[in-house]
């Protein structure tokens, strides 16, 4: 599959093409300079033609660590592509760096010249006669992103481009690159989560107590989705970028001193014990009052990515003491209702014993006491190969479904062994449990009266299902329904 990178200067609109591409709002554009910093991908069909489109940093000469990595980290994707997409901006002068940088690129891989901004034919006339594009050598086509034009004439272009650079290279049938292969292979299409929600008819269960059949099974199968989504969150110099490179082992993405450099959710697909795992890194999350400039977008994207993801890492840096910031971003995996595994990152460089660490951290953490936690360094990969067994057990759990009766079993002893409470003189009564979702697992409890069920009662049936199997890393969802109402509603669409 071709791999076609856009490439330019920062701040000429490479990001804002990106998305309009790919059709996608994924890459975050601002006004700021070195927005984008990693590499984003994703696959797009043009057409007949399938390709991996690449969004790259800002080629920019400033002295400056980030600035060097994000130009080491765009040269190194772009020259391991077969198209590149050089962009620069149709309202300025042509730049002498722009002339340089794209000729030793075009030496090396097929480019083409894209000028942006061109948003009306005054400044399309401009760039032809008098801001000295002319110097560049070739022909160039005019578009502007932010008004919808060219950008028709530019997919054919880059289609057409790709059908002329594939029938040279079958020519040359040993020119094939391998490292292109390795990146095109690691990026997957987005899918929409399948999952099948095995719903029980409930009208079969409206029965006396003493006559309810809890003995029938679920029938429907679950389709488990073909990829594990990893999400990994946590504040800003925890070293959520290391733990990526280190599970990939990749440079995937951009590792700096500097806070905040990972702006754009980085994501990389590794395949591990035959299943597909796509880690997310997600920019790190300040206090409320130290967000600035497009921070909070990154905070408005990382939430975004929650959503859909299967299984939360949340990264707490062991050199320091806890804060209460990574108290509230662990708030983050519990609203998306996402399986959570604590890495404890920064291992070789700790202040204190183990104990005394995990004894602040239960303390801390003691909302999280169903996550399982593992202390690593991502710098040395020490222990890092052990995280990945943990996400597929959690993400077992995750998926995990109980037996109608099995279920219903343990609902009963529970009640024997606590009998809820009454309700004001009314005696509370649960007549049947039932599983109706998975990711995480979701029970419903049928009873007469289901605002009576409190909390605290929910906590103890949650206490006790996780005794009764393996739900380490996942959180249960128990909700409580009335019989007579979800009787109205069966009849209802009938």
């Amino acid at each position: 599959m071709p791999v076609v990178s856009i490439m330019g200067a920062p701040n000429v609109g490479k990001s804002s093409l990106f998305n309009r591409i790919a059709r996608l709002n994924i890459a975050i554009t601002s006004h700021i300079s070195s927005t984008t910093r990693d590499i984003n991908a994703r696959v797009i069909k043009l057409n007949n033609t399938e390709l991996v489109l690449q969004d790259t940093g800002g080629l920019d000469d400033k002295v400056s660590i980030i600035g060097e990595d994000i130009t080491a980290n765009s040269l190194e994707a772009g020259l391991k592509s077969d198209l590149i997409l050089y962009i620069i901006d149709g309202q300025k002068i042509a730049l002498d760096e722009d002339i340089k940088t794209f000729r030793k690129l075009s030496q090396k891989v097929p480019s083409l010249l894209v000028v942006n901004k061109v948003d009306s034919d005054k400044i399309a006339l401009e760039a032809l006669n008098e801001t000295g594009f002319s110097a560049f050598g070739v022909d160039f086509i005019n578009i502007s992103v932010a008004h919808n034009r060219g950008i028709s004439k530019l997919l054919d272009l880059i289609e057409s481009s790709l059908a002329k650079f594939e029938k040279a290279n079958k020519k040359k049938p040993n020119s094939i690159d391998s490292t292109k292969t390795n990146t095109t292979s690691n990026i997957a299409s987005d899918t929409k989560l399948q999952t099948t929600l095995d719903e029980l008819d409930f009208l079969d269960y409206l029965k006396e107590d003493e006559d309810l059949d809890v003995s029938q099974e679920d029938t429907k199968e679950f389709i488990e989705p073909s990829e594990i989504k990893i999400a990994i969150i946590g504040k800003v110099n925890v070293g959520k970028s290391s733990l990526l490179n280190a599970l990939t082992l990749k440079n995937r993405s951009l590792v700096s001193p500097m806070a905040g450099t990972t702006i754009d959710p980085v994501d990389e697909v590794i395949s591990y014990e035959d299943k597909s795992i796509r880690f997310i890194d997600t920019a790190g999350i300040r206090r409320k009052g130290k967000i600035e400039g497009i921070e909070k977008y990154a905070l408005m994207r990382t939430k975004e990515m929650l959503k859909d993801a299967h299984i939360a890492l949340l990264v707490l840096d062991g050199s320091e003491p806890l804060s209460e910031q990574d108290e509230k971003i662990s708030s983050l995996a519990s609203e998306a209702a996402l399986g959570v595994i604590v890495v404890i990152n920064k291992w070789d460089k700790r202040q204190t014993s183990y104990e005394d660490f995990m004894k602040e951290y239960r303390y801390k953490f003691r909302f999280l006491e169903y996550a399982p936690a593992i202390t690593l360094s991502a710098l040395t990969h020490k222990r890092v190969e052990n995280l990945k067994p943990m996400i597929l057990e959690v993400f077992k759990n995750f998926c995990f479904r109980f037996k109608t009766s099995a279920l219903n079993e343990i609902v009963r002893k529970a009640l024997i062994k606590h009998p809820l409470p009454s309700d004001h003189g009314r005696m509370v009564k649960i007549y049947y449990a039932t599983q109706y979702g998975v990711m995480p697992p979701q029970i419903s409890l049928s009873m007469n009266i289901p605002e009576a069920l409190h909390f605290s009662y929910k906590r103890y049936l949650v206490n006790t299902l996780r005794r009764e199997a393996s739900f380490e890393g996942v959180p249960i969802l128990i909700e409580s329904r009335s019989r007579n109402k979800l009787a109205n509603e069966d009849d209802s669409k009938e």
